[in-house]
């Protein structure tokens, strides 16, 4: 018994310590098309583990996201909130004050409150999220400018997509 309750007490902690590391959030200020703004709030769960050891080179985080888009001015103005979920891989491409800049890409799937937004009617609630970007890493943080692409990829029309620009934060915890 008291084997076992050590095993499971090392896992624990092994695992605590591995968990630690593999969590972050982020917070971002979008700005779209014509006078669109938001705020996307967002839990990143770092999962290295589940690529191969020899692409050592590319990471993978899991990016769930709510957002809060706004339209118009403040006497008339239009809203959407926005769930979303999408794979991100990073990579390197260069080192700026011995930090890593990395390319980041990634393609998700959202779901919108309204499919009218902004003047626009997107079709469809379900959307896919589409994004490229650079991030700066600043150890356990890092900030970062997207570009971001929502659409129904052509499955409904009309089918204008909403196009994006990110600046963000986001840390690990």
């Amino acid at each position: 018994m008291k084997k076992t309750s050590a095993i499971i007490l090392s896992l624990l902690i092994s695992s605590s310590a591995v968990a630690s590391n593999s969590h972050g959030y982020g917070i971002h200020y979008i700005h779209g098309e014509g006078d669109v703004r938001g705020i996307k709030l967002a839990y990143e769960y770092h999962a290295a583990e589940l690529l191969p050891r020899d692409w050592h080179n590319l990471s993978l985080y899991f990016e769930s996201s709510v957002n809060f888009w706004r339209f118009g001015d403040s006497g008339d103005y239009d809203q959407n909130l926005v769930l979303a979920m999408s794979p991100v891989f990073r990579y390197p491409i260069a080192m700026y004050h011995n930090r890593p800049l990395q390319v980041e890409f990634g393609i998700g799937v959202a779901l919108l409150e309204d499919t009218q937004f902004a003047g626009k009617n997107v079709s469809t609630h379900y959307q896919f999220e589409d994004r490229v970007g650079l991030v700066y890493e600043l150890g356990q943080a890092n900030v970062a400018l997207r570009y971001i692409h929502y659409s129904n990829a052509g499955f409904k029309s009309p089918n204008p997509g909403l196009d994006f620009l990110s600046l963000s934060y986001s840390s690990k915890f």
